[in-house]
This record gives C-alpha cells, structure tokens and sequence, in this order.
C-alpha cells in the first residue's frame, strides 16, 4: 500500500511557521501582513473558499478583508476597486475569487492586479518569470505540489512525470516547475490533455503521475506502474445516498491506485489544503517585499 502524502499535516506545519514569523513582526512594532480577497457574486464553492482564506488569515496573524460584489457589477467597478487596492499602502496582496460573470472579461481583471500583489500568481508578469526560473508568486497549487514533493524528499530528478490537464492554473505551470532545473524538478515531463490519444499509455510509464482534470475516478490502479508517485489535484462532489447528499472525489481512484503507488495524494486532505497554506505564503514574501513595508 502506497504512503500518504498528508497536505493537511504539511499545511498545518507551513502555516505554524508563518505565524511564528507574524509573531515576530508584531513583537517588532511593525503591522501584520494584510491579504485581502474580492468576491463577485454568491457562487457557493466561491464563498467556501473565501471563507476559508479569511479563516487562515486569521489563523497565522494576518489582517484580512473581504470586499464582495453583487453579480451585477460592472467590469469598470471591479477595474475601479483593483486600481485602488494596487495603490493602497495598507495591502500586501489581494486575490480576485474566479470564476467572474460573463459581462467581465477575466483576463482584463488578472492583468490589471499589481504583479508585486498579485498573490494568487496569475498575472502574466509572474508567469512569465516562473517560466524564466526567476523568483516570483508561484499559483498556489503548484507551489503546494512543490512543497508537498519537497517536505517528504520525493525523488524528482530524472524521473518521468506525466500531467493530466493543461489549465493556466494547475496543468500547464506544473509542467513548467517540474521541468525546472532545481528540486523539486528536473524531471522529464509530459503534459496530456483532451485531445491526447492512450493518455494510459503515458501514465503507465510514469514515476510521477499529476492530474487535474475534474473528473471523479478517472485514473484507475491498472493505468499507473508500481511504485509511482500519485498526486490528485481534482475535487469533486459526487451525489450519493449519505445524509450530506454528497462525497469529494478526486481524479484517482484511489483504492485501486493505493495499491501500487508508493506515494499518493487523498481526497479531501491532499493538494486542496496545501494551495490554501501557499496563498498565506505568497501574502507573507508579497509583505516582506513590499515597496510600501518600510
């Protein structure tokens, strides 16, 4: 049976350390690093994880604050709002909660962020210097692969790796990190998608499999070889008959694949509390970098 690599313990220990160095700062007379996150609309998954974000602010001493939006509101309010969080001395970093409504062009929104604040590492600036191996936000997700990778010494260099899903967010900057010369990294990558034909064909090779699809059980025991290292990005809510209604599932059918990997990410407890715990990291290296933080 493969080991289990607990996100949920690594974020509880990541965010221990930003507090202790919040509580530093504080002892120092200095204010505490201030994340704030905007939210358009009342999608429920949305206001969840915003809800959240704000939990673990509070949880490491951040200051927090939670500007909502009705869905109605136009492109030029939302521009107004980043424009001023952009020039505001008292905010480290912001995050704008995606998806936006149709009459909101979601690109124009990512790039007017201030790249020095864009905390969720979306804006172009940063992408482009990630893929430059410069420092930069890394998207939370995958620096909580990286980091999950790291804190359990997973062995990265020179294997095979293999990536389900090609989004901005997830898919595509994974197989930019882990091909990256540093640790973890260097591995020889290969980022499948919809249109790959016999995307078994690729996982049964790997020694790393990443996927991000959204797409419940999708990677199966019989599609992995033995020993790989399993990480599942998806999360999604399968009806069932259980007094909640619903269970979370990932990407991996995970008995089946438990069975012959090495190590394997679960569902709920894996990636998702590792990208909540690497936003509160991005806040903390936005704070100390700050051109305002003097």
């Amino acid at each position: 049976m493969a080991e289990i690599l607990d996100g949920l313990k690594i974020s509880k220990e990541i965010k221990q350390e930003i507090k202790a160095e919040v509580e530093k700062i504080v002892a120092g007379k200095r204010r505490a690093p201030h994340l704030v996150a905007i939210l358009v609309g009342n999608n429920g998954a949305s206001k969840a994880y915003v809800n959240a974000k704000v939990k673990d602010c509070e949880e490491v001493g951040f200051q927090s604050s939670l500007v909502k939006f009705p869905s109605t509101v136009s492109e030029s309010e939302l521009l107004e709002k980043i424009d001023e969080l952009n020039k505001s001395k008292a905010v480290d970093g912001f995050i704008v909660q995606l998806p936006l409504p149709d009459q909101i062009d979601q690109e124009k929104i990512i790039n007017a962020i201030d790249p020095r604040k864009d905390v969720d590492g979306f804006h172009p600036e940063n992408f482009g210097k990630m893929a430059l191996e410069m420092d930069t936000f890394l998207p939370a997700t995958p620096f909580g692969i990286l980091t999950l990778l790291e804190r359990y010494n997973i062995e990265t260099k020179g294997k095979d790796c293999v990536i389900i899903g090609r989004s901005k967010i997830v898919g595509r900057p994974m197989s930019i990190l882990m091909g990256r010369k540093d640790f973890p990294g260097n591995s020889t990558v290969t980022l499948t998608h919809s249109y790959t034909k016999d995307i078994e064909e690729y996982t049964k090779k790997a020694d790393i499999v990443i996927t991000a699809l959204g797409d419940p059980h999708f990677l199966k025991g019989d599609m992995i070889k033995e020993g790989a290292v399993i990480i599942d990005v998806g999360i999604t809510r399968v009806d069932d008959d259980s007094p909640k209604g619903y269970y979370l599932a990932g990407d991996v059918d995970f008995d089946s694949c438990a069975a012959k990997a090495s190590w394997i990410t679960p569902v709920p407890g894996g990636v998702g509390p590792m990208t909540r715990a690497m936003l509160m990291k991005n806040t903390i290296i936005a704070y100390k970098t700050s051109v305002y933080n003097d």
